[in-house]
Parts: structure tokens; sequence; C-alpha cells
């Protein structure tokens, strides 16, 4: 099996850049400041967030099965990636740029454009990474040259007004929207181009198509995929509890609200380090006990987070290091090298090549873990009676509350996400067979 060039690891992986800089401040950033500056509460914020989630939803399947359908002289997938770039652009700019006085309304409506426009991109593109090559390690490379472009561009959303903090003193939550934003803005277009334009077409040509529910009953016999997509629900969920209260953490426990973005830094670095681990050790180990090892690394780090308080802003540095370690493999490297090998065993059941309808479901339920994840964390911080616009602070129960949320709760999930993956079946030996009866099918 020829390998993948680096130039064409490199184009396809820039559209990442740019889009996970854009988001990871609206998981991080947003909640914090549409509450502390713009006075919405938190609880309200989650209801937004809840409700954007559940309507986001809806746009997955249909998005998969359009990109699974799509026939141009382009193929399945670039149209779908190009067109949505300006809807997403639109999207950060109203949500990152926000006037005077905004609501709830305003951050539902412009959350939900930008959440829409992330499904209508990433869909086909993750497909179409996931058909760029056939063989078990090089699915690997595809899926850590995207991993290290989007911890990249996570990075960058930090380095960026880390900077500006340094060298000219300006800082602040609506600080580092206004920098991210405008970088994301100018950085979409090109990198979204250059992917679009350099990126090789898919390797499969496969393309008989299996009607709707017949193909939803063989997904759901597919039990690796079932497996597989379990132990990411429950690994995004602690995931996803821990992010949006990052900020609140470093805020609130730590005393250091202007050094948020640098002990982000020090996180998207390790992570960035680990993804270049986390492929040799897939080579050597196998994808899934590479899996296994990383969950089993961020459950244990996770707690320590727990022992920091007021003025512990370098004690929290390695256990930041750990985690971000940790989640270079864990949270999308390693599930979506897995992911492109279920795909294969579908295609050899079903006859059609479905990556970006699984893609979709993987979507679905990723943003489902978002919403319960998301939905755990800013609801039980207002269940706790956390009010992140008191100067004065909170009380020592509240405090409890966001310290725990935030630090311990996440490896419960993590250490599940780990069992339910330990004895997944389709290991490197596994993954040849299937490919070997695809291409005798194929000649």
């Amino acid at each position: 099996m020829q390998k993948l060039s680096k130039a064409a690891l490199f184009y396809y992986s820039l559209a990442d850049l740019p889009i996970s800089m854009a988001l990871f401040p609206v998981l991080v950033f947003i909640p914090r400041f549409y509450s502390a500056e713009l006075g919405i509460s938190v609880a309200m914020i989650g209801s937004v967030m809840l409700v954007q989630r559940v309507i986001d939803l809806l746009a997955d399947p249909l998005m998969g099965l359009l990109s699974d359908r799509t026939r141009s002289r382009f193929g399945r997938r670039r149209p779908w990636v190009a067109a949505a770039a300006v809807p997403m652009m639109l999207g950060i700019y109203r949500l990152f740029f926000p006037p005077p006085g905004v609501g709830p309304w305003y951050l539902f409506g412009w959350g939900l454009v930008l959440g829409i426009s992330v499904t209508m991109m990433l869909i086909p593109y993750y497909a179409w990474g996931a058909e760029l090559s056939a063989d078990y390690h090089e699915r690997s490379r595809v899926s850590g040259a995207r991993a290290m472009a989007g911890v990249t561009g996570s990075l960058a959303s930090q380095l960026v007004p880390a900077a500006a903090l340094l060298l000219f003193g300006i800082g602040g939550d609506r600080t580092v929207l206004t920098i991210v934003g405008v970088t994301a803005l100018v950085l979409m277009p090109v990198c979204v181009l250059l992917t679009v334009t350099q990126t090789p077409d898919a390797t499969t040509s496969i393309t008989t198509h299996v009607p709707l529910l017949p193909g939803l009953r063989l997904m759901l016999r597919n039990k690796p995929f079932l497996q597989l997509v379990s132990a990411f629900f429950i690994g995004s969920i602690g995931l996803s509890i821990s992010t949006p209260l990052y900020a609140f953490f470093v805020a609130d426990v730590l005393g250091a609200t202007q050094q948020a973005t640098f002990m982000l830094t020090f996180f998207y670095l390790s992570s960035l380090a680990g993804v270049a681990f986390w492929v040799r050790a897939a080579n050597r180990l196998g994808k899934h006990r590479a899996y296994v090892v990383a969950f089993t690394v961020i459950t244990l780090a996770h707690p320590f987070y727990f022992l920091l308080g007021k003025g512990d802003l370098w004690w929290m540095l390695p256990v930041t290091i750990a985690t971000g370690f940790a989640a270079g493999g864990f949270s999308q490297l390693l599930p979506n090298a897995m992911k492109a090998d279920v795909i294969d065993l579908d295609t050899l059941e079903s006859g059609e090549n479905r990556a970006a309808f699984f893609f979709s479901v993987w979507s679905f339920v990723q943003k489902l873990a978002g919403t319960i994840g998301g939905s755990l964390a800013l609801f039980g911080l207002g269940l706790f009676g956390f009010d992140a616009t008191l100067r004065g602070g909170n009380d020592p129960h509240a405090m409890f509350g966001l310290r725990f949320l935030f630090s311990t709760l996440p490896s419960l999930f993590f250490i599940t996400g780990a069992l339910i993956v330990w004895n997944y079946p389709i290991d490197e030996e596994r993954q040849r067979e299937i490919r070997a009866k695809l291409d005798a099918r194929q000649n």
C-alpha cells in the first residue's frame, strides 16, 4: 500500500486549523464571557446551549446522507467543505463580536448558525479523510495529521491572546474573543481553499445505494462500531464537563483570570507533542490498546486538579501537561483512526461506502455527549449556587462544586470509556482480512 505524501497530509489537515481555533473559545471562553460580561446566568447559557445542540443534532444524519449521495465532477466531499466556509465565518463574526446589551436569543441564534455550518463542513471533511487510505496504519497518519492541525489551531487561540497580554498588556475574555475571531476569519478561506484544491481524491470506488432504514439496521448490527462509539460517547461526556469549566476554574479557584490562556497554551503544547507519541503507540500496541492507555492516563491525572487552590497556578502545570498529553490521543486521533476500520466492515456488509453517514452518526453522538457534559457542568454550577458575577467571590459550597465538577467527575466517565473499549475486536490482522475481501470484490 503506497503511503500518502507529506504534502497530501498537510493540505488535507489544513482545514481543521481555523475550525479548531474558532471552536475552542466557543466552548471555553464564550460561557464565561456571556455570563460575567453580558450578565446572562450560567443556567440560562446552559439552557441555550442545550436547545442549540438538540436542533443541531437533526442536521447530522441529513448531512451524512447528502454528502454520500452527492455526485459532481469535484467529488462527494469537496463541494460541501467549500460551501460551509461562508456561514461558518458569519457565525464566528457575530458570536465573537457581540454588540452591547445582547441577550440569550442572540447567543442562541448565532450559535446555531455556527453549529450547523460546522456540521456541514466537518462530516464530509472527516469522511474524506477516512477514504484517503485503506491501510490500517496509514489511517493513523491521516488522523494524526488532522489532529496536529486541530491542536495547532486550539494552541493558536491561546498563543495569540497570550502574546497580546505579554507584549502589550491587553487581556480579558473580550480581548481573547476579538483577537482569535479576527485570526480565524483571516485563516478560514485560505486554509479551506488549499484543502479543497490540493487534497487528493478518495481511494474508494464503491458507491452502490442502500436505503436508509436497512442501512441503519446494518449499522446497529456492526458491534465493533457500537463498542467504539459507546466508548467515545462516554469519554466525550467527561471532556465536555471539564471544557466549559476551565476558565471558571482558573479564574475563581486559582484567582488567576488573566493567566487562563497561558495555562491552556501548556495544555495544547503537550497535546501537540502527544499526537506523534500516540501515532507510534498505535503502531506498536494496536490502536485500541493505545486508546485504553490514553484513557487511563487522563483518568489518573484529572482528580489532581481538586487539590489546587488560590495562588496554585504553577502547581496546575504538571496536571495540565499530563491531561493535555493524554487528550492528544484519546479525544480525536485514535477513535477517528479506528472509525475508518469499522466503516470498512460496514462496506463489506452493505456493499456501499457510507463514510459520511457513519461520521454523521459519530457527530450526532459527539454533540449529544457535548450537550450532556456541558449541561452537567453548567447546570451543576447552578445547583451548587455558583454565580460568575459575584465580584467578592462565591461561598465554600459553590467553590467545592466548581472544583468537584471540573476535577473529579470527568474521571468517572474516562475510566468507563477505557473499560468499554478494552476488548475491541478489530486489530491490524482483522482489518487486513476485511480489506482483502473488499479488494477482491472490487476486482
